[in-house]
């Protein structure tokens, strides 16, 4: 099982971060060893002094695919999710400004939170699931996917081209604007169309 994620797919986060728009999505993998328990708290690891959370609604594929064409992209999974892609923001800055891969920023052990299952058929339109993450009971990141620049069947096509999707893998779809740092004893709660999808505590 592998964790596939896209970056820059909103743009007002593109803006946040000062990032250049991309032609094309930007791919990203994070290790089984990623994926947080979902019973414990999220630990801030020692490494870094700046971790963002990122909500970003998720895909777990079904079955397997290659060279995956857009309009038969919806037959490869049947459930959507709700995830945090933790961010080691300062290391990742220290990593970009020389040129090197991400992984010690997205990829660190417990850096992928996912949360509840939802039967995609009881979602409505996946083109206009609206999601958000709450800080302490403040509503930090709020977005639809309407708002994504590349959409959830397109992205399983990209991705397909390049990686052949496995039954079990899970797509982060990528994150709205936001994004900011947590801090020991904050509480985090995310909601996908109106229900709770995740929550957990930051140690």
């Amino acid at each position: 099982m592998k964790i596939i994620c896209i970056g820059r797919n909103y743009a007002d986060h593109i803006d946040e971060l000062d990032n250049v728009r991309p032609d094309e999505p930007v791919i990203f993998i994070k290790p089984d060893t990623a994926i947080a328990q979902s019973n414990l708290p999220f630990f801030i690891p020692e490494f870094s002094n700046e971790v963002h959370h990122e909500v970003e609604v998720l895909v777990r594929i079904n079955r397997i695919g290659k060279h995956i064409q857009t309009k038969f992209a919806h037959k490869y999974y049947d459930q959507i999710g709700l995830g945090i892609d933790f961010t080691a923001r300062d290391v990742q800055q220290q990593l970009k400004s020389k040129g090197l891969p991400w992984e010690k920023a997205k990829a660190f052990d417990g850096s992928a939170f996912v949360g509840k299952w939802f039967d995609k058929s009881a979602l409505g339109d996946l083109g206009k699931l609206l999601f958000s993450l709450h800080k302490n009971d403040v509503v930090v990141q709020e977005a639809d996917t309407s708002l994504m620049l590349w959409s959830i069947d397109e992205i399983i096509a990209y991705v397909s081209q390049y990686f052949t999707l496995k039954i079990g893998d899970i797509l982060f779809t990528g994150t709205p604007a936001g994004v900011s740092q947590v801090n020991k004893n904050d509480r985090l709660e995310g909601y996908l169309n109106g229900q709770k999808a995740l929550s957990l505590i930051v140690k």
